[in-house]
């Protein structure tokens, strides 16, 4: 029998039921001097209750926002249930925060301390705290100089002077379903963000629904999670963090993206939260390596591709048998072992899938399972189930106890606990999204026989020619940049007779290109180059070839350098800011429409 999750009243009742089911088991990894050493649960247990006790006694009240300030590690875990154990709401930040977000986030939520890991990511902050005056009080995971009108305490120092039984600190939890646990600001793709407030009950929704599709078409056992998305976004919150509690798994915390590939291998996850952006670049990777190695391995994925896309298609045949059989025995087991070995899926969101990326790690042996959802709803939506038979092309049927309907004019909207209580302090724009109690999404679609969710664009993305022809960017990027000589593309035509791009070249082909062609490889120079250009043409023309006369992109320019979470152009779970972009690269391209 598929096992179910109980029924909690809130994220920290949860916590302490589950670490005293756990024990002495190992519970938070982390890498130091190049040993992956645990933190059990007993331990984590015991230094949640002493934070909470230390974070009441120097003056903070339920209710009070705590910002958190701090790259994936251990002490994030620990801080967020802590904040929440002591009766207040956790405000997680970027670590890509300039000062004018932090001070944006301190001020709008009105935050009373903030807790932040290391005094590199405090020069950005304190200069924030120091203009907002409004949080007094600074917690620091080390040692740093602050200015003495702040209050300034060791993280750890405060543990120490505040010990407290994680059965006290469970006693005194009785916070319900209704209450307030976090306010997690979007990523902005679309201007400044906005503080989304989930409540336990939100966040508990998402993690018996996700519980759910574990248990019932992969079965729910020990599972190990490998952390790498940040923390401060929704998506990873929720799926990185509350979801392995749920389950009383294991959290790995990775090192950085620079290592995901080795520390995947290392940890030997069972459940990966991924975003599509990062899959499109192991895609890429992979399918490089393994050309250049050639022979056996380069005809193996090329088998191993087409008998994929043929399954996928129903179109598998009893001759296609003994190559399927070679495959599964030769090939797949090595990618398998490259992922771990014991992955049971890949569960990819944070936004749209090309259904090309699924279909390549499902063909290389890799259950790899598209999901939908927003920070409105805590975040997770739907998901793609093998039991109700997975298509690439769809983000799966609503997690249990989900309402999902479409309206008249194919905006998808959702009901349920899962949905956020608003804005913070931003009525007239919580009542643009919630209305008689759904959630207005904001993005189109449509639900098949089965249930299952197609997304066909965001609502506010379309973009509307002069003809008054819809396009969907997402789709022809996504197309796009699945070429070998585009690394990122956005494109632009709203009200405009034809479709336009903004194009990054790929920067491993751009210099293999370089040295073929004895070019030096400057993006000034390129841009430049007409053989460069012809290149970069000759990619669009091959995705022009399966697109509309309406979606075809007729002129390009190149951009400067690639879009960076540093530049503001893409937002820490890696989508492309458009209004940013098109501030930078406007006239440009403008001026495309002029020659």
């Amino acid at each position: 029998m598929p096992r179910q999750l109980e029924r909690f009243p809130n994220l920290v009742t949860m916590f302490f039921a589950r670490a005293a089911e756990k024990g002495a088991a190992p519970f938070l990894w982390t890498k130091t001097s190049g040993a992956w050493v645990a933190t059990s649960w007993a331990d984590a247990a015991r230094q949640v209750a002493s934070l909470a006790t230390a974070l009441t006694a120097i003056g903070l009240k339920r209710g009070d926002r705590v910002m958190l300030v701090s790259e994936n590690r251990p002490e994030w875990c620990l801080s967020d249930l802590a904040i929440m154990a002591a009766g207040c709401v956790t405000v997680p930040t970027y670590v890509t925060n300039t000062e004018r977000d932090h001070l944006h986030i301190i001020e709008n939520a009105g935050a009373c301390a903030i807790i932040v890991s290391t005094a590199k990511l405090a020069k950005t902050l304190l200069p924030a705290v120091i203009r907002s005056n409004q949080a007094h009080t600074v917690i620091g995971l080390e040692d740093m100089k602050v200015p003495s009108s702040i209050d300034f305490h060791n993280w750890h120092a405060l543990i120490a002077a505040h010990p407290t039984a994680p059965e006290t600190a469970a006693a005194r939890a009785d916070f319900t379903r209704e209450d307030l646990a976090c306010i997690i600001y979007t990523s902005g793709t679309g201007g400044a963000p906005r503080g989304v407030m989930q409540h336990h009950g939100a966040i508990l929704h998402n993690c018996a629904g996700c519980a759910a599709v574990i248990s019932e078409d992969f079965g729910w056992d020990d599972e190990v999670f490998l952390s790498f998305l940040p923390l401060s976004h929704a998506y990873e919150h929720t799926g990185g963090q509350h979801f392995p509690i749920s389950l009383g798994g294991q959290i790995y915390y990775a090192e950085g993206l620079e290592k995901l590939a080795a520390n995947i291998e290392e940890t030997r996850p069972t459940i990966m939260f991924v975003v599509p952006r990062l899959f499109e670049v192991l895609r890429t990777r992979i399918s490089k390596t393994i050309e250049k190695q050639g022979g056996a391995s380069a005809y193996l994925l090329a088998r191993a591709l087409d008998i994929g896309g043929k399954r996928y298609a129903g179109r598998l045949r009893l001759i296609d048998r003994p190559m399927q059989a070679v495959v599964a025995t030769l090939f797949k087991p090595k990618i398998s072992k490259k992922f771990g070995g014991r992955l049971k899926a890949m569960i990819s969101g944070g936004a749209p899938l090309n259904p090309e990326v699924g279909l390549f790690f499902e063909s290389l042996g890799l259950t790899f399972l598209q999901g939908y959802g927003q920070t409105e709803a805590a975040p997770v939506i739907s998901c793609n189930r093998p039991k109700a038979g997975v298509r690439m092309d769809s983000v799966g049927p609503a997690l249990k106890d989900t309402e999902v309907r479409i309206a008249e004019d194919g905006e998808i909207l959702v009901r349920g606990e899962l949905v956020m209580h608003g804005y913070w302090r931003n009525d007239a724009e919580t009542a643009k999204v919630l209305k008689d109690g759904w959630l207005h999404t904001g993005d189109i679609g449509e639900i098949d026989e089965r249930g299952r969710i197609r997304i066909t664009d965001r609502k506010k993305d379309l973009i509307i020619n002069d003809k008054g022809e819809n396009v969907a960017p997402q789709k022809v990027e996504g197309m796009l940049t699945l070429q070998p000589e585009i690394a990122q593309a956005m494109i632009a035509g709203d009200k405009r007779p034809y479709m336009v791009a903004l194009v990054v070249p790929d920067p491993d082909w751009t210099q293999e290109w370089c040295a073929r062609n004895g070019d030096a490889c400057s993006f000034s120079r390129l841009a430049e180059n007409s053989e460069f250009r012809t290149a970069i043409g000759h990619a669009i023309e091959r995705v022009n070839a399966d697109l509309t006369v309406t979606e075809r992109v007729r002129r390009f320019v190149l951009a400067d350098g690639p879009f960076t979470i540093e530049n503001e152009q893409l937002t820490p779970s890696l989508k492309i800011r458009r209004h940013v972009i098109k501030q930078a690269y406007g006239e440009r391209l403008d001026a495309l429409y002029k020659a």
